[in-house]
């Protein structure tokens, strides 16, 4: 199991989606060279904060690796939104440490 997983699993449901959320949006952050102190949008799409195909196609490389597990190639072009992508990766993805009555969403 990947660390981040290891770090979902280990943590109260309450708390896996922030966790989530976190480590999805510093993904987003570090390939397009935003500091912490700028504000993310999540209901933004991937191309509106001025990302590319290669772009994507690096976050979806490094997300895979840090959750340990395939995400689909069209994912992130059928979810432009990271709001949307993280609804994907709980209810496709990472099935096992999320579930439709989890209270945090």
């Amino acid at each position: 199991m990947a660390p981040i997983a290891e770090q979902l699993e280990s943590i109260s449901r309450a708390e896996r989606w922030s966790a989530l959320e976190e480590t999805v949006t510093a993904e987003f952050r570090t390939v397009l060279l935003m500091t912490e102190d700028e504000e993310f949008p999540l209901e933004d799409t991937f191309f509106e904060l001025g990302m590319t195909s290669l772009m994507l196609t690096t976050v979806k490389q490094r997300l895979e690796d840090l959750l340990g597990t395939g995400i689909s190639s069209t994912a992130l072009f059928n979810r432009p939104t990271v709001e949307q992508l993280l609804e994907y990766l709980a209810t496709e993805v990472l099935t096992g440490l999320f579930d439709a009555e989890d209270p945090a969403r």
